[in-house]
C-alpha cells in the first residue's frame, strides 16, 4: 500500500542500497551526519538515494536520483576524526515527491512503495528460472559469490525480493543498479536483471581468456627465470660456469639497454636463443656473435642535434670556399627549411663538376655547418652490388654493406654521408651497384633500407647524402632522377688568384714551415703562376705548384741564399723554370683549314683545334684523333652541308670528284666525342676547300643539322672559361644558348665578345676572312659578302657593327 511520509535523506556516492540489503556505510559529510542524527531522534527511518556524479561533494537536489530505498538504521558508531559508521537495512522503495529542506540536512516528502506479493505466473516463473541460471554461471565465473551465499539467495521464493537480492550481489555500475531499483514491476525488473547478468558473463569470459593468455606468458617467463636462476645456483655450487649461458645473459642485457625497434629486438632475442643451443666451438656461433654485435652497435635511434645557425653556417661556407654562390645559397635554403620543419626528409644533393673545384671539401663544410658527423665512401671502380647491400650470412666472412658500415662509423643516423665519384661505378656479373643505390638514394624508400646481412630495415631518411661526380652522362638515368644536381663549374683566373691567396698559399707555407715574413706573393705573381704553370678547371695543380715553390724557397732559406721580400716574376721563373703554358694559345695569325672549337670534358672546358686538309682523291672523308661515333656523325653532316652548298661558298660544284678531306683533332691519344663540334668542322671544311683563312681570335661551338641550322649545346660556362684562359676574344654560340650566358662571370663577359647564331651561314660570315684579305690582321673583315654572286648574299657586317654581349 502506497503511503506518503517525511524523512531525512542520506545521499550516497558510488553505491546503491536495495531493499532487504544490509550494509555498513561510512558517513563524513555534515549534512549526511545531520540527517542520521535526525533519524535517530525519531524512528530511525531514513531515505537512501545515490548521487548521479560521484565527484560532487555538496550535491543539490538535481544531483540526486529521485528513486531510492527506505532503510532502517540498525547500528550507529562514531569513529575518530568526526565520522560515523552506520549499519542500515533496506526496507522498501521510495520515490521523492518534494524536497522540503536542504539545510542542515535534506528533508523530503516521499511516497513509500512496499513490495506487493504477486502470483507466480508461467511468465514470471520462466524469468526467475532464466535469471537464476545466469546468476549461477556468473557466480562460477566471477568467484565473487560464495557457494553458501548462492544457496541462500536462490532459496528466496518471492520474485521481487529475489531480484533485489541478486542485484545487490552483482558487480554493476550505479546507473545499471538504478535501472533495477526504478523497475517497479517484477517482470520488468527480472528482464533487466537477466540482460545485465548476461552482459557481465560476457565480460567475465573475455577477462578469463585475456587472463589465461597473460598468465601463460607470465608463467613461461617466470619458468625461464626460475630455471635460469636454478642453473646459476647449481653452477655456483659446483664452481662451474656455462659460458654459453653467461654470454647469452650478457647479450640479453645489451638488447634491453640498446633501445632497438621492436622488430630488431625480436630478431636479436631469436638469435640469442640459437646461440644458447650451439656448442661453444661451433663455427656458426661465431657468425651469430658477429651478427649480434652489428645489431647492437648500430645507432637505431641515436641522432645528433642539428645546430642550425644560418649566420654561423654562412660564415663557415665563406670561410672554407671562395665563390660558389649558388651552391652556398642552396645549402642555406636547406638549413632554413630544416629549422622550420625538423622532420623533413633530407634531400639527395649531387655536386657535379671537374676535378679540383671543391666538391668533397664542400660536403665537409656542410657537415661542419650542421655540426653533424661526416662519413665518406668512394664509389670509384665499385662493381659488386654486395658492397652496397651487404652479403647474406650464408657466406663465410659476410659483412654488412658499406652504407651500414658508414652509419656505424658515424655513430648517428643523421650524419652527412658523402658518396664520392658516383660516375665511376661499373657493373659486371656480380651485379649492378648503381641499381642497388636506388633504394639508398630514394627519399621515399630509404626509411626502410634493408641490408642483406642485417635482414631488418634501417632508417636512412635522416641521413644527408651528398654525391660527387665529374660528369652526368655515365650516371644511370633512374639514379640521376633521384638526385638534386648542383653544377660546379671551373674557376676563372681571378677566382684562382683569390683562392691561392686566401687558402692555398697560407696552407702550404704552414706545411713547409715558412713564416709570412719569409715569403710574400702578390696578385701579379699569383696570376703568372695560374697562367703559366697550370691549365685546369680546378686548383689542384695550382696547389701543387704553390707547394713546389715553397719547397724551392725553403731550400734557399735554409742555405741562407734567400732574403725575405715579395716574390717577383723573375724569382718565380728562377724557382719553377720557364712557364709551361702560354697565355695566348690561340693561333697567332689566321690559318686555312684550322678552326678553334670548344669542348666540355670531365676536367672542365677545353679548347680543341679542328684541322682539315684537302688531298687529291675521290671525295673520301678521313677522320683521325680518337673521335667518338657522335663526333664522326657531326663530321659527316658538316661534309654533306659543304657539298650541298658548294656553289654558295664559291667552290666548284664537282670538287668532291677529285678531292679527299682529312679531318684531324690534335691530341690524338685523347678520346673525344659529342655533337658540339659540328659548326667547327663545317667551318674548317669550308675554309680548307675555299682556301679562306679563319680568324685566329675566334672560337665556336654548336651542333649542326643537314639544313644548316645551329642547335644548342651544354657546358656554356665551362667552354667560355676555357676560351678565356686560351686568350680567345670572340666566341660564337647557338642562339638558344643566349640564356646560359648569365652563368658566365661578369668580369669574363666584359672582356669577351659573344655572337649568337642560328644558321651556319652566320658562322661562316663571322669566321672566314675574304679571299683577298686572307693575310690581313684578324678581325679586319672586308665589307662584302662571303658568298659569291650565285649564292644568297648575307648582310654585310663590319667589326664595329657586330653586337657585343656583355
Amino acid at each position: 500500500m502506497i503511503k506518503e511520509r517525511e524523512l531525512p535523506l542520506l545521499p550516497l556516492r558510488g553505491i546503491l542500497v536495495f531493499p532487504y540489503m544490509v550494509i555498513h556505510l561510512d558517513v563524513g559529510r555534515e549534512r549526511s551526519m545531520a540527517a542520521i542524527e535526525e533519524a535517530m531522534l525519531s524512528d530511525r527511518i531514513i531515505l537512501l538515494t545515490s548521487q548521479r556524479e560521484t565527484e560532487i561533494d555538496s550535491p543539490n537536489p538535481s544531483d540526486l536520483y529521485t528513486t531510492g530505498t527506505v532503510a532502517e538504521i540498525k547500528q550507529l558508531l562514531k569513529l575518530p576524526g568526526g565520522t560515523m559508521r552506520v549499519l542500515v537495512e533496506g526496507i522498501s522503495r521510495g520515490r521523492v515527491l518534494e524536497f522540503l529542506e536542504e539545510e542542515p540536512y535534506f528533508k523530503v516528502r516521499i511516497e513509500e512503495l512496499p513490495e506487493e506479493k504477486i502470483p507466480l505466473t508461467p511468465e514470471i516463473e520462466t524469468l526467475i528460472r532464466s535469471m537464476t541460471h545466469q546468476f549461477e554461471d556468473y557466480a562460477k565465473l566471477g568467484k565473487r559469490v560464495p557457494l553458501e551465499t548462492l544457496g541462500t539467495v536462490l532459496a528466496v521464493e518471492e520474485p521481487g525480493q529475489l531480484a533485489d537480492i541478486v542485484a545487490s550481489h552483482l558487480n554493476l555500475k550505479v546507473p545499471d543498479k538504478q535501472t533495477i531499483l526504478e523497475a517497479m514491476e517484477v517482470n520488468l525488473r527480472l528482464e533487466r536483471l537477466t540482460e545485465l547478468i548476461m552482459r557481465e558473463i560476457e565480460i567475465l569470459e573475455l577477462e578469463r581468456r585475456i587472463g589465461q593468455r597473460v598468465r601463460k606468458q607470465m608463467d613461461k617467463a617466470q619458468k625461464e627465470y626460475y630455471l635460469r636462476e636454478q642453473m646459476k645456483a647449481i653452477q655456483k655450487e659446483l664452481g662451474d660456469k656455462d659460458e654459453r649461458l653467461v654470454e647469452a645473459e650478457e647479450y640479453r642485457e645489451k638488447v634491453s639497454k640498446a633501445k632497438c625497434p621492436k622488430e630488431v629486438e625480436q630478431k636479436a632475442l631469436k638469435e640469442i636463443e640459437r646461440l644458447e643451443k650451439m656448442p661453444p666451438s661451433s663455427a656458426e656461433g661465431t657468425v651469430v656473435r658477429t651478427y649480434l654485435d652489428w645489431l647492437l652497435v648500430l645507432p637505431w635511434t641515436k641522432s645528433s642535434k642539428d645546430k642550425i645557425d644560418l649566420k654561423k653556417a654562412e660564415d663557415i661556407l665563406n670561410e672554407d670556399h671562395y665563390g660558389l654562390e649558388k651552391i652556398k645559397e642552396r645549402i642555406l635554403e636547406f638549413l632554413a627549411i630544416r629549422k622550420l620543419t625538423p622532420k623533413m626528409k633530407s634531400p639527395i644533393l649531387c655536386l657535379v663538376g671537374p676535378p679540383g673545384v671543391g666538391k668533397t671539401s664542400l660536403a665537409k663544410s656542410i657537415s661542419r655547418a650542421l655540426d653533424r658527423k661526416f662519413v665518406r665512401m668512394s664509389l670509384g671502380g665499385l662493381r659488386d652490388e654486395a658492397e652496397i647491400r651487404g652479403h647474406r650470412r650464408t657466406y663465410i666472412g659476410a659483412l654488412p654493406g658499406r652504407i651500414i658500415q658508414g652509419v656505424r662509423t658515424a655513430g648517428t643516423r643523421n650524419s652527412v654521408f658523402l658518396l664520392d665519384e658516383i660516375d665511376k661505378m661499373t657493373s659486371d656479373f656480380r651485379g649492378d651497384p648503381a641499381s642497388a643505390l636506388l633504394e639508398v638514394l630514394d627519399p621515399e624508400q630509404n626509411s626502410t633500407f634493408t641490408d642483406h646481412y642485417l635482414e631488418v630495415p634501417f632508417d636512412l631518411s635522416q641521413t644527408l647524402f651528398v654525391l660527387t661526380a665529374n660528369t652526368l652522362h655515365t650516371i644511370p638515368r633512374p639514379l640521376l632522377d633521384r638526385m638534386e644536381v648542383i653544377t660546379l663549374s671551373g674557376y676563372t683566373e681571378d677566382e684562382k688568384v683569390n683562392i691561392a691567396k686566401r687558402y692555398l698559399v697560407p696552407k702550404q707555407m704552414e706545411a713547409h714551415g715558412l713564416k709570412k715574413e719569409v715569403l710574400t706573393l702578390d696578385d701579379e705573381v699569383l696570376l703568372k703562376l695560374v697562367q703559366g704553370y697550370t691549365r685546369e678547371s680546378g686548383v689542384r695543380t695550382l696547389e701543387r705548384q704553390v707547394a713546389n715553390l715553397c719547397r724551392k724557397i725553403a731550400v734557399r732559406w735554409v742555405k741562407k741564399e734567400w732574403e725575405p721580400h715579395t716574390l717577383t716574376v723573375e724569382d718565380l721563373e728562377s724557382a719553377l723554370g720557364a712557364p709551361r703554358y702560354h697565355f695566348q694559345v690561340a693561333a697567332k695569325a689566321p690559318e686555312i683549314g684550322a678552326v678553334t672549337g670548344l669542348a666540355y670534358t670531365e676536367v672542365g672546358g677545353v679548347v680543341l683545334t679542328v684541322e682539315v686538309t684537302p688531298l687529291p682523291g675521290k671525295g673520301r672523308l678521313t677522320l683521325t684523333g680518337q673521335l667518338g661515333d657522335v663526333m664522326k656523325e657531326s663530321a659527316q653532316a658538316a661534309w654533306t652541308f659543304v657539298r650541298a652548298h658548294a656553289v654558295q661558298l664559291g667552290i666548284e660544284e664537282d670538287f668532291y670528284d677529285r678531292t679527299d678531306l682529312h679531318i684531324h683533332v690534335p691530341e690524338g691519344a685523347t678520346p673525344k666525342d659529342g655533337p658540339s663540334a659540328g659548326v667547327t668542322m663545317a667551318t674548317a671544311m669550308a675554309s680548307a676547300i675555299a682556301q679562306r683563312s679563319v680568324r685566329s681570335d675566334l672560337a665556336m661551338t654548336g651542333e649542326i643539322t643537314l639544313r644548316g641550322n645551329v642547335l644548342p649545346i651544354g657546358g656554356v660556362k665551362e667552354k667560355v672559361l676555357a676560351a678565356h684562359r686560351a686568350g680567345i676574344k670572340v666566341v660564337l654560340l647557338p642562339e638558344e644558348n643566349r640564356k646560359d650566358l648569365e652563368d658566365v662571370p661578369e668580369n669574363v663577359r666584359k672582356i669577351m665578345e659573344f655572337h649568337f647564331v642560328s644558321r651556319i651561314e652566320e658562322v661562316l660570315n663571322l669566321a672566314l676572312l675574304p679571299l683577298a684579305h686572307s693575310d690581313e690582321v684578324p678581325g679586319d673583315v672586308a665589307a662584302h659578302a662571303v658568298y659569291g654572286q650565285k649564292g644568297i648574299p648575307v648582310e654585310e657586317t663590319r667589326p664595329e657593327e657586330r653586337p657585343v654581349v656583355s
